[in-house]
């Protein structure tokens, strides 16, 4: 697959994905008062974020047909 994530998306993805991750650890700790049902669903938006982030593509970007890279630099790291 063709990587469909700009450099601004990355960010936005790395930082959604720490703060999931972050808050998803919290409720598991009891440090944040959420029910704990949420705690597992908070991590799988922080792996799949981060995830994305990572690889430069998005699945739901290709099947929506949306691509975030400049032409520049596409295909680069």
């Amino acid at each position: 697959m063709d990587q469909n994530v700009g450099s601004m998306d990355k960010k936005l993805r790395t930082l959604t994905g720490a703060v999931a991750g972050a808050v998803s650890l919290a409720v598991l700790a009891g440090a944040v008062p959420l029910p704990t049902v949420l705690s597992p669903a908070l991590g799988v938006v922080a792996i799949m974020m981060l995830g994305t982030a990572l690889t430069g593509t998005c699945g739901v970007y290709s099947l929506l047909g949306v691509d975030t890279c400049s032409r520049s630099g596409r295909g680069s790291l």
